[in-house]
């Protein structure tokens, strides 16, 4: 069994188009038969019985594809069935952002293991029944892969699927949970650039593209600037209201490197006339040959590229208090995007819309973290498509009435809670999602009825679940109208009942301003009572051992992965 140090699987709701994998399927790039290469030679180390790796996607090659013999001629070898080669040196171009040849289900989409076919297909073979799938699951004829090795494939697609670098856990950020599940020996995690996000045709969509920002090694930091844009040359005239100022969007695609436990875009409310407002600071160059230059920020091509002269980066949580006086109370009403994951992808809606401003000060607020040893460039993406059908506006659920519920509880401990969220009269609900932090899982929803709606399973992927047809909630009666939301807290648990000392709120992992007062030991006589960081001492596996560490906390409320949050969003329309 996996032993569940990081968030458990979840269980995809996300009804997949067949695939034509005869063991697999979809189109490689190019043409002709490809070269045979030599593949990476693991080294022999008692300690890692799969061999060591200079990369993850290196050790996913010789465990998995290779170990599982997916590799064969009879499979995906030199013959590459469904025109799919997985052999050291051609997998990685026949799978990233690649598309079957029967259905057009991208095979690997960097950051969302739900919406890579790969992932479902083995998925569907290692837990029956956790997924819809078009096909057979893989591998076809041989045993399923184990549990261990589809959760570090997992760990891998949502850090980005990066084809070099070493990934690490959404737990503690580090390797040694990939070498775990793989039975490998890997460096230790690396930051990762994801692949960058494809801007849409002039006549689909534009793109913001969001200035970088340099996060320190070992940082954890919720961070806000501003960015000026003016999309009035680009915006077709059926997709916009010029008097208005406003253009119409039908549908989003965000990416982000996947160091960022949430990236929110709102509009501040402001125009041209206070990008000098002394608030703001001076705005510089990020990113490119002129990195820190000074810019003018209403010049489109002031550093070189649309979009990324910006001002100075505050610490501001939500960025409350940014920006020029009153802008902050715009910002709530003025959301553009915003996700928690390294992808999000919201499909257009026949005849829903929702209007954005044509220009303006944009906030960009990252809750940012890099728990590597080097420094990294957050980079990110959004994509926005026209909507030129527009019958239905979009009204967006943000419920945070019981944010810190889990806040107190003890470590060493599971617990559940439930909140409640009533809907208008005549909504239809489009979609819903859920928003915790590492020691959340198992998010539902569930009707008046006691049917349930909505499960998400993973803290840092979770599930983005439209309905088709929107759900209609019209009865008289408010209390039929009401959704009942849960989640379980797990502060230090593994699944046999041990301490999970990975997981447990410590203070000696929390930043320098915390409430986290520990209770608990983590060391000398695990689990036992103790009273604050100073009484290592009652720790002690025996009276004066030495060897006792008071230091685990009961669950803390705020804004950092640290600590602990309890969210539901999602969107409805009322006709």
């Amino acid at each position: 069994m996996l032993d569940r140090t990081t968030v458990p699987l979840r269980c995809c709701l996300v009804l997949l188009s067949v695939l034509a994998l005869a063991c697999g399927g979809g189109s490689g790039p190019g043409g002709g038969a490809p070269q045979e290469e030599p593949q990476p030679t693991p080294v022999v180390n008692t300690e890692c019985p799969s061999g060591e790796f200079d990369h993850t996607y290196d050790a996913i090659q010789s465990v998995i594809f290779d170990g599982q013999g997916c590799t064969t001629e009879a499979c995906h070898g030199a013959g590459g069935a469904g025109g799919l080669d997985l052999r050291a040196g051609h997998s990685y171009a026949n799978l990233s952002e690649v598309p079957s040849q029967a259905s057009g289900q991208m095979r690997l989409v960097p950051g969302e293991p739900t919406e890579s076919f790969l992932y479902q297909k083995l998925r569907a073979a290692t837990v029956p029944g956790s997924v819809t799938i078009g096909g057979s699951p893989m591998p076809v004829g041989r045993a399923p892969i184990p549990e261990e090795h589809l959760e570090a494939l997992k760990i891998w697609i949502e850090q980005g699927a990066p084809e070099t670098g070493s990934v690490g856990d959404s737990v503690l950020g580090d390797s040694e949970y990939v070498e775990e599940l793989l039975g490998t020996c890997l460096p230790p995690a690396t930051p990762i650039t994801i692949e960058p996000l494809a801007a849409p045709a002039p006549d689909e969509g534009v793109q913001f593209r969001f200035a970088p920002y340099t996060l320190p090694a070992r940082t954890e930091v919720e961070i806000c600037y501003a960015q000026y844009y003016d999309f009035s040359d680009v915006i077709p005239e059926d997709a916009q209201d010029r008097e208005r100022g406003v253009f119409f969007i039908n549908g989003q695609h965000l990416r982000q490197d996947p160091h960022s436990h949430h990236l929110v875009i709102d509009h501040s409310g402001l125009g041209a006339e206070s990008v000098n407002d002394p608030s703001f600071g001076a705005w510089t160059c990020a990113g490119g040959a002129d990195e820190g230059q000074v810019c003018e920020p209403l010049d489109a091509a002031a550093c070189g590229d649309r979009n990324l002269c910006r001002s100075a980066v505050s610490n501001s949580v939500a960025c409350i208090g940014f920006g020029p006086p009153g802008a902050a109370a715009n910002v709530a009403g003025g959301g553009i995007a915003g996700a928690q994951t390294a992808q999000q992808y919201l499909p257009p809606r026949e005849g829903v819309y929702r209007e954005i401003p044509i220009r303006g000060i944009l906030f960009v607020n990252s809750h940012a973290f890099n728990l590597t040893g080097d420094d990294h460039s957050l980079n990110g993406r959004l994509n926005l498509f026209f909507a030129r059908d527009r019958r239905w506006p979009v009204h967006g659920i943000i419920d945070v009435h019981s944010l810190y519920i889990a806040a107190g509880q003890p470590p060493f401990t599971t617990r559940n809670y439930c909140s409640t969220h009533t809907l208008p009269r005549g909504a239809e609900l489009l979609s819903l999602s859920s928003h915790t932090h590492k020691r959340g899982r198992n998010f539902t929803v569930d009707l008046a009825d006691g049917r349930r709606i909505y499960e998400s399973f993973s803290y840092s992927d979770p599930i983005e679940q439209n309905f088709e047809p929107p759900m209609l909630f019209d009865a008289a009666d408010a209390a039929a109208r009401t959704l009942t939301f849960c989640a379980d807290f797990n502060n230090g648990l593994l699944d046999d009942g041990e301490p999970d000392l990975r997981l447990v709120t410590r203070l000696s992992t929390m930043p320098d301003r915390t409430s986290c007062r520990p209770v608990a030991c983590t060391a000398g006589q695990v689990g036992a009572a103790c009273s604050g960081a100073e009484d290592d001492a009652s720790c002690d596996s025996t009276p004066g051992a030495g060897d006792g560490v008071c230091d685990a906390c009961p669950i803390t409320a705020g804004l950092t992965t640290e600590n602990e949050m309890f969210v539901l969003s999602g969107t409805y329309i009322v006709r």
